[in-house]
């Protein structure tokens, strides 16, 4: 599992941070959702991530992520009628080499079958589009269009997937491959597309009038745009802000043990990571046990 990958993290220079003269870590000269996320998620992950800039390479299931969203940014800036699945197939042909080429599908070392597999899910992806909408009936905006903007004092910046217009206003859309959240863990993940929305509204002076997330071959979660949910979520940045200054500023960045330190790519220097996997895997062994037991 892997936290929602940013092209701003790998672009912007300005979206990590740095290690002063004395030694303490400084704050990134702009947020992104992914940067927001990790801290929020474990603010030991996100020092390793930002500020130590240790490698932090995208799996597969990441890479199949990025190269649907490549396919459909493709795909969304042709003209209505040439947005078919043959389109996409043809676009996802001709931008294969690039992706198989690489240096981190490369990393990966698939073998025949593995890769077969990748290119067979990533396809699933980019045919799910249908799944959710007839993409010639779509009025794209904009695709990748870039935001930078102040919001309620935090410096804010991001990708947005695609903008489209619709009879009541605008609609910010965002592509996930991952699996769509039940119903309680909906309103966190739309806080990203809501942010986008709070940007795209400080950019143009036009606010959306809905913000959703197209759950690839799943389903769509979808929120309206009201100042309440946009007051929400920019108070939220804030905070997350805050507390990254705060942290720099005592150099504290105290590991949160949970689920996803089974993921981490930094385990192996996170002490409480380390414990946290082990006593799952001690609880796993033990569940196993006791239920050969009562098998016998």
């Amino acid at each position: 599992m892997q936290l929602a990958f940013d092209p701003v993290d790998m672009l912007d220079p300005a979206g990590v941070g740095a290690v002063g003269e004395d030694g303490r870590p400084s704050p990134p000269e702009r947020l992104s959702p992914s940067g927001a996320a990790t801290f929020e998620q474990c603010p030991r992950r996100w020092r390793f991530r930002y500020v130590d800039r240790l490698p932090d390479p995208p799996g597969v299931d990441a890479l199949i992520g990025t190269f649907a969203h490549r396919v459909l940014e493709h795909l969304m800036q042709q003209h209505p009628i040439r947005r078919t699945k043959d389109d996409a197939r043809r676009i996802a042909r001709a931008l294969w080499p690039e992706m198989s080429g690489g240096q981190d599908y490369l990393d990966l070392e698939l073998d025949d079958e593995q890769a077969k597999e990748f290119r067979w899910r990533a396809w699933r992806a980019i045919e799910g589009l249908w799944h959710l909408e007839d993409p010639t009936g779509v009025d794209v905006r904009a695709t990748e269009q870039q935001v930078s903007v102040t919001l309620d004092g935090v410096p804010f910046r991001g990708v947005v997937d695609r903008v489209e217009s619709e009879p009541d206003g605008l609609v910010i859309s965002d592509y996930k491959s991952g699996r769509a959240p039940t119903a309680r863990y909906a309103p966190s993940r739309l806080q990203q597309v809501l942010l986008y929305a709070s940007a795209i509204a400080e950019e143009t002076g036009e606010q959306p009038v809905r913000a959703q997330l197209l759950y690839l071959g799943q389903k769509i979660v979808a929120t309206a745009v009201t100042p309440v949910e946009l007051e929400g979520a920019v108070e939220q940045l804030k905070s997350t802000w805050g507390a990254i200054g705060d942290a720099c500023r005592v150099d504290e960045f105290s590991a949160r043990p949970g689920p996803l330190c089974g993921y981490c790519p930094y385990v192996e220097r996170c002490p409480e990571g380390q414990a946290e996997n082990r006593r799952r895997s001690e609880l796993r062994a033990a569940e196993d046990e006791y239920l050969v037991r009562l098998a016998g």
